[in-house]
């Protein structure tokens, strides 16, 4: 039995939202699976049963989709992150946890599911929003936690946003997906020699934000 028979065709009447997450599901798993330069947008219509001048009635190209797409994943890691920032135990503590943590979402999303890393670095090529809205919300987490950090006396007196800025460059060999990637793939480095080297330069960057 073919994947697309297997696909109910769009209801009759069913409303715009419900469409567009029915063409970002399709294209999500088809994207994870074949990958998202094999992916037509001719593929996501016919598993969904609909001529691809429907599908181009709801995004503008292949391209929107996968930003829509990015943007989910980007939100749930996001969310994560705050609720880390905004959870309990010191800034020491949730700064330390929060780039730990960050490190792991990488390659939860971008190498375990190796399809996914494929799409956001086509993301970041394009330099969609969403990717630029998620760095500036991992950013803004940063700098909350700093903020609380100076408040509470465990951080020397500074700017928030400008220590925290400062700190997403010192980690971004840890955080950016095609840095990782090189690290792994080109400089033969493990998982685990990287963990340890973010954990390292976490601590550098606690031991320049203490008092």
């Amino acid at each position: 039995m073919s994947a697309s028979s297997t696909e109910s065709p769009p209801r009759r009447g069913a409303a715009p939202e419900d469409t567009r997450r029915r063409i970002e599901d399709t294209a999500d798993r088809l994207f994870r699976t074949m990958g998202y330069q094999k992916t037509a947008v001719a593929d996501i219509a016919r598993e969904l049963g609909m001529s691809p001048a429907n599908v181009y009635r709801f995004f503008a190209s292949k391209s929107a989709i996968n930003e829509a797409i990015a943007a989910r994943t980007l939100d749930a890691m996001r969310a994560e992150i705050d609720a880390i920032a905004d959870g309990p135990g010191t800034a020491p503590e949730r700064l330390r946890r929060l780039y730990s943590r960050l490190f792991e979402l990488k390659l939860i999303h971008f190498f375990q599911e190796r399809r996914l890393h494929d799409m956001v670095i086509a993301a970041m090529e394009e330099s969609w929003a969403v990717v630029a809205d998620y760095i500036a919300g991992v950013r803004r987490a940063v700098a909350r936690i700093i903020r609380d950090g100076i408040a509470a006396g465990d951080f020397r007196p500074g700017d928030p946003d400008r220590l925290a800025a400062l700190a997403s460059h010192a980690m971004v060999a840890w955080n950016h997906p095609a840095l990782i990637e090189t690290c792994i793939a080109r400089k033969g480095q493990t998982v685990e020699e990287l963990r340890a080297q973010a954990a390292e330069m976490t601590d550098f960057i606690l031991a320049a934000l203490r008092r």
